[in-house]
């Protein structure tokens, strides 16, 4: 019984920057990899960013690489993805994800846990 909330979504133009916050609430998610896809309309889900129980190893989808920082907090049961540098094709619902293995998420697999999403706009 783990829920995850989604928060940090809004507004930003092209070059602008955004941070997106994911705290799960119910069960301690110990051991538990972290990951956020995001889904524009009309579009499949893609894998974002992955990080490891112990963030000594992330993965990024090349689309956001250099741009992107996924982080974690283990004490707050938090997640975060700090976007920089946004361009319009970043504009889709983010979504927080938790599994057993980053690597896994990487490939959308493994994915036990799903918030809900936060909109995500990039426009000029």
């Amino acid at each position: 019984q783990v829920q995850l909330t989604e928060s940090g979504g809004g507004y930003a133009q092209p070059g602008g920057s955004l941070t997106l916050s994911c705290v799960a609430s119910g069960r301690s998610f110990v051991g538990t990899a972290l990951g956020w896809f995001r889904q524009a309309p009309g579009k499949e889900r893609d894998f974002v960013a992955s990080i490891t129980w112990s963030a000594d190893t992330t993965w990024y989808a090349d689309s956001v690489k250099g741009r992107f920082t996924i982080s974690r907090d283990n004490s707050k049961k938090s997640m975060y993805l700090r976007m920089n540098n946004l361009k319009p094709e970043d504009t889709a619902v983010y979504y927080c994800a938790g599994g057993l293995s980053a690597a896994a998420l990487k490939q959308n697999m493994g994915t036990d846990y799903w918030g809900k999403g936060v909109l995500v706009t990039v426009s000029s």
